[in-house]
């Protein structure tokens, strides 16, 4: 018992399962925001748009019948029963539909929002001096509480380091002696020229 409870803890305090529990709730309460927008503000909009045009209830009203069934009301008027006819409810399918296009579209204007701020927080991020540049900044005399500066003498020396690199790189390419196997393939591209030579 004492280990099931132990692999009970270790199972919800893992990272990926408050993950998902997370998820899980904003995903609902999400839901309930984007249902509240599509059957409170737009389709009142959209049933009086359809109204205007086509006449009826809107989209509300949007039945194709399969079987009628009749009932009298208050008024003693004969109208159609819906409880006990048989019908394909459109209007319910349209507003599903459009239910899921905007979930769909804030969740993808969301993901772009947080893609964007990650890249711009790992853009800033990589302004910064590591320790050792920081040191290095400070042994030239720069203000480090001036972060302009400090941004703009990082890049400075950043630069340097790179022609350094690129600098040396050239110095030990033109100083490396060839290979064995460079020399046979440029004696060997000799030999196959005075072939075609001769």
């Amino acid at each position: 018992m004492k280990k099931f409870f132990k692999d009970f803890k270790a199972f919800i305090s893992r990272g990926s399962i408050i993950d998902l529990a997370v998820g899980v709730i904003i995903g609902g309460a999400f839901t309930a925001i984007v249902t509240a927008l599509t059957n409170k503000i737009l389709m009142p909009i959209i049933n009086w748009i359809l109204a205007l045009i086509v006449g009826g209830d809107g989209l509300s009203a949007v039945y194709t019948f399969l079987k009628k069934a009749y009932t009298v009301d208050a008024n003693g008027d004969t109208i159609v029963d819906l409880a006990n006819s048989i019908y394909i409810d459109w209007g319910a399918f349209i507003i599903a539909i459009i239910d899921f296009l905007l979930i769909a579209f804030v969740l993808f204007l969301l993901i772009k929002a947080m893609m964007k701020a990650q890249n711009l927080a790992t853009a800033t991020a990589k302004k910064f001096p590591t320790k050792e540049e920081r040191k290095e900044l400070k042994a030239r005399g720069v203000n480090l509480k001036n972060q302009k500066e400090v941004f703009v003498k990082t890049e400075e020396l950043r630069a340097e380091k790179r022609a350094l690199e690129e600098a040396k790189k050239a110095e030990e390419e033109a100083n490396r002696k060839p290979t064995t196997d460079e020399i046979l393939t440029e004696i060997l591209q000799e030999i196959k020229k005075n072939n075609k030579n001769d």
